[in-house]
């Protein structure tokens, strides 16, 4: 696309961001409705025109823009709407990744059960703002079977699905090899676990589940949950679910985000963002799996115009009314 093909709608939304944050004060309510009220498309849009009708501009991108005008988690998820979504992702494992110890279920949820176009992507695009391999960065922020499912994850190995290959025999051998490498004996081989569920594509994961529930009485997810603890167990839950019910797996990570004593909004923030266009099924999801609306869980759990801002986009995405 270039800037002719974006609509003066475009060139509007940009410049009322740009006067509401002039001046003493910035307008919040302005900019939350207007960079909430936007999906992936369009925001990304609005940071081309930016630099187009602001160039001279003293804060050079409009993400520099809402970094300077707004702080806190409020600040925070206004400077990842004003990114496109792979160099959103990119912010969001730095953040994940800033201080002492990662935050590993943002760092897992952005890079376990994604499309190995996904993957190069993000890598590439993570190189290209900041330096430095994703790779080597996940390398010294994890440890143990932890760093060995996200080194591969970033191999974007995942097999094309081909049915001539991707049979029920090979369905048969690859879940006895998962049993054989887990529950079948004395300590698990989880590197040759994580290895074979990441090659499989997820038509193929679906048949290897099914066969696995079958003839051990239980499903892979199960078994997991039985084989690994603690945070690679939940990673690897993850992109399992990815594969098969990327819904419902949304929607139990975005509950997650607002489990015990206190909210993660880090983790909560990055959900609403990265899966605004499948909110509508997320959503229906979320219903049946506990019985209230993301929007129910954000009025819950969030204050302010943080909240404002978070409902806006959900309200985007699947009106309430």
């Amino acid at each position: 696309l270039t800037p002719e093909a974006f609509g003066p709608e475009i060139d509007d939304a940009v410049n009322e961001v740009v006067d509401a944050c002039a001046g003493w004060g910035a307008n919040s309510k302005k900019v939350i409705e207007i960079m909430g009220s936007m999906d992936a498309t369009q925001r990304y849009q609005m940071q081309r025109r930016y630099l187009e009708l602001h160039s001279d501009a003293k804060q050079k991108t409009l993400d520099k823009l809402m970094k300077k005008e707004f702080s806190g988690d409020f600040g925070q998820a206004l400077r990842f709407l004003s990114l496109s979504p792979v160099e959103a992702e990119c912010a969001m494992i730095k953040a994940a990744a800033k201080g002492v110890g990662a935050q590993v279920n943002v760092i897992y949820s952005i890079i376990c059960g994604r499309t190995n176009r996904e993957l190069e992507l993000l890598k590439k695009k993570y190189f290209e703002i900041y330096t430095k391999d994703l790779g080597k960065l996940m390398a010294s922020e994890l440890h143990g079977d932890m760093e060995r499912l996200i080194f591969n994850c970033l191999q974007a190995a995942e097999q094309e699905y081909d049915p001539q290959f991707h049979t029920a025999d090979k369905a048969m051998e690859d879940a006895a090899e998962i049993h054989d490498k887990g529950q079948g004996r004395w300590g698990t081989d989880e590197k040759g676990i994580f290895k074979l569920l990441c090659a499989s594509p997820p038509q193929y994961l679906e048949m290897v589940n099914q066969t696995y529930a079958d003839k051990y009485g239980y499903t892979l997810m199960k078994a997991m949950e039985k084989e690994l603890g603690g945070n690679v167990r939940s990673s690897c839950l993850h992109m399992i679910g990815m594969k098969l019910k990327p819904y419902e797996t949304v929607a139990k990570l975005i509950k997650s985000a607002c489990a015990g004593i206190g909210t993660d909004e880090l983790l909560l923030t990055t959900c609403v963002i990265r899966y605004q266009h499948i909110l509508a099924q997320v959503m229906a999801a979320h219903v049946e799996l506990f019985n209230k609306t993301v929007q129910d869980r954000v009025r819950e759990e969030t204050g302010g115009n943080y909240k404002s801002l978070l409902l806006m986009v959900l309200n985007t995405a699947f009106p309430e009314y």
